[in-house]
């Protein structure tokens, strides 16, 4: 079974870059659709971006100003958010989507379901 363990959140300044980390053990992200989420206050959860390298898919909400990536190496996915406003402030999450019949790119629509979670990281984005 897949566990995802975050890091890198923290305090930044607007305008300033964060870089988050969602460490995989238990199976290998190169094999699954992956996604970073965040939760904003006032807000539902929002997708931030997807990927499923086996197909190379990909959708970023944002692409001017986060970039995600994946170290196959490490088995580990980043999230590497720069030109950080306020509004980016929120709870930051990775998860997984286990493999289905027949499944490939990725998504953040409501019916597309991931399975494993990380357990959230804060990101401030404040003066």
């Amino acid at each position: 079974q897949v566990q995802l363990v975050e890091s890198g959140g923290g305090l930044v300044q607007p305008g300033g870059s964060l870089r988050l980390s969602c460490a995989a053990s238990g199976g290998t992200l190169s094999d699954h659709a992956i996604v970073w989420f965040r939760q904003v206050p006032g807000k539902g959860r929002e997708g931030v971006s997807c990927m499923r390298e086996r197909d190379g898919s990909s959708h970023n909400a944002d692409p001017g100003r986060f970039v995600m990536s994946v170290d196959n190496a490490k088995n580990t996915m980043f999230l590497q958010m720069n030109s950080l406003r306020p509004e980016d402030t929120g709870h930051y999450y990775c998860a997984v989507r286990l493999p289905r019949p027949a499944d490939h790119g990725c998504s953040w629509y409501p019916g597309y379901k991931y399975d494993i979670w990380g357990q959230g990281i804060q990101v401030t984005v404040s003066s």
